[in-house]
C-alpha cells in the first residue's frame, strides 16, 4: 500500500499544482537559447537535492521519531533559503495544496497535525515539508520516498520545457532518463543531511533568473 501511496502522490494527476511552475525554466526561455538538460542537472545537484529533497528526508525522519520541533525548524529553514518571492510563495502554495488533498484522502495523524501547524502558522507548510510528513505516515521508506520526489521534480521540468517548445515530447522522454544519474546523485546527497542548517541552495543564476521572472510582462507560469 505504501508503493501505491506514493505513485498516487507522485502522479502528474494529484492536485498538487506543479503544473503551473517551470522551477525557473520560463526566464531561462525567455532570455533566448537554453540547454534544458544542463540547468535541469545543475538545479537537480545545486537546489532540490541540498534543499527540498533534503528537507523531505529530515521531516520523514523528524515524523517517524515524533520530532514536531525540528518538522518545523526544517520548514523555517527551507523557506529561509528560497530567496525569491515568487518560489517561496510557490512552495507553500502547492504544500497547501497537496496538504488540502492528502490529509483527506490518506487521513494519517501525522497529515492531520501538521495541517492544524501550518493551520496555526507554525510552519509555513513547504511542498516538501508536508511530502515528508505524508511519506513517513503512509510507511514510505524514506530513501524511496526522496528518489520518488526528485523524479517528480524533474518529469515537471521536462514538461514545462514542452510547453515551452524548448523540447519536443520525445526529446523530454530522453532528458528525463539522462537526468537519472543527477537524481541518484541529488539523493545521495539529501539523504546524508543530519539537521535543518545542512540545508541550502546554491544557484545564484538561477535566482536571478526568477527575479527577472517576477517582472515579466507575460507569463505562462507562476515561476
Amino acid at each position: 500500500m505504501s508503493l501505491l501511496a506514493q505513485l498516487q502522490l507522485t502522479d502528474s494527476a494529484f492536485p498538487s499544482g506543479l503544473y503551473t511552475l517551470s522551477h525557473g525554466l520560463e526566464a531561462y526561455a525567455q532570455a533566448g537559447p537554453v540547454d534544458v538538460a544542463a540547468l535541469l542537472e545543475d538545479v537537480l545537484l545545486n537546489a532540490a537535492g541540498p534543499g527540498d529533497a533534503a528537507a523531505l528526508a529530515l521531516v520523514h525522519r523528524a515524523v517517524t521519531a515524533g520530532d514536531w520541533d525540528t518538522v518545523v525548524a526544517v520548514d523555517r529553514r527551507l523557506h529561509a533559503v528560497k530567496l525569491n518571492r515568487e518560489i517561496r510563495a510557490a512552495a507553500v502554495r502547492t504544500g497547501n495544496q497537496v496538504l488540502t488533498t492528502a490529509a483527506l484522502v490518506f487521513a494519517t495523524p501525522e497529515l492531520d497535525r501538521l495541517a492544524r501547524l501550518a493551520g496555526e502558522k507554525v510552519t509555513p507548510g513547504n511542498h516538501a515539508v508536508v511530502l515528508g510528513a505524508a511519506y513517513a505516515g503512509l510507511g514510505v521508506p524514506v530513501d524511496a520516498a526522496v528518489t520518488g520526489d526528485l523524479y517528480a521534480f524533474a518529469a515537471s521540468w521536462v514538461s514545462a520545457a514542452v510547453r515551452l517548445r524548448r523540447l519536443d515530447f520525445r526529446q523530454a522522454q530522453a532528458t528525463l532518463w539522462g537526468a537519472a544519474g543527477a537524481i541518484g546523485r541529488a539523493a545521495e546527497h539529501a539523504l546524508a543531511a543530519a539537521g535543518p542548517l545542512d540545508l541550502y541552495a546554491a544557484t545564484p543564476l538561477a535566482d536571478t533568473m526568477s527575479a527577472v521572472h517576477e517582472r515579466a510582462e507575460a507569463r505562462l507560469f507562476t515561476t
